[in-house]
């Protein structure tokens, strides 16, 4: 079979040209639920320090661009999470100091399709074309008062969660990542989504949304229809 090829590149916004990362397991009570399946092996403990994840550059799409879902999947989730916009070279900061180093927020529509894995890398789930959604870049945004996420499917919401569920706020995550690697300028940190997103399935219109950040819709199309 020949491989599919889309007329252009998915659309993403100008001003993002860093490299965009997610934190897996930030999110309070998944933490909680797997609590007895993290003291098996291989690892026999909770993650001591974030455990992240990425977003390469094919799954950037902007406002209204089209999330392609594949033939062999149903459904895809769907969530919003909050991302930070790095402003300067961040290595090894204080939690304290941790927004000095962020330049903006922006919302984020975290697409990836259904797996029960949480020890292994979901690359082929999370890395498919078109499966991040990225917001306006707001600099202006409260970087650390409380800010609710929520996700609607066809105009209705289906999810909805808070900055105050974060095992990690948003800069204790910034200062425990730059421990062990730099974020440079234009790099996305995004603070993660609860393990139960929604689902959407093809011809349906979603959307996510942060009040005084953005909002963002696109409609999930199946890949064949995308090529």
């Amino acid at each position: 079979m020949d491989p599919l090829q889309y007329p252009e590149l998915p659309r993403h916004p100008s001003w993002l040209d860093g490299t965009v990362y997610g934190a897996l397991l930030n999110y309070r009570a998944d933490l909680e639920a797997l609590g007895p399946r993290m003291q098996t092996a291989p690892y026999l403990a909770p993650p001591r320090a974030p455990v992240l994840y990425l977003k390469p550059r094919n799954t950037w799409i902007g406002d209204g661009g089209a999330v392609p879902l594949p033939a062999s999947a149903s459904a895809v989730h769907v969530g919003a999470t909050i991302a930070l916009v790095i402003g300067l070279p961040c290595v090894r900061i204080r939690e304290a100091d941790a927004a000095r180093y962020v330049a903006a927020l922006t919302v984020i529509n975290d697409l990836c399709l259904p797996h029960s894995e949480v020890f292994r890398p979901a690359i082929r789930e999370r890395c498919r074309d078109g499966f991040c959604a990225v917001g306006p870049r707001i600099a202006d945004a409260a970087f650390a008062q409380e800010h609710v996420m929520r996700t609607y499917i066809d105009g209705k919401l289906q999810g909805e969660w808070s900055t105050r569920d974060l095992v990690r706020p948003m800069a204790r995550l910034l200062a425990d990542v730059s421990e062990f690697m730099t974020l440079h300028p234009g790099d996305v940190l995004m603070a993660g989504t609860p393990r139960t997103m929604p689902l959407a399935h093809v011809g349906a219109r979603v959307a996510v949304e942060i009040d005084g950040i953005g909002r963002i819709e696109n409609r999930i199309v199946s890949e064949r229809a995308a090529a």
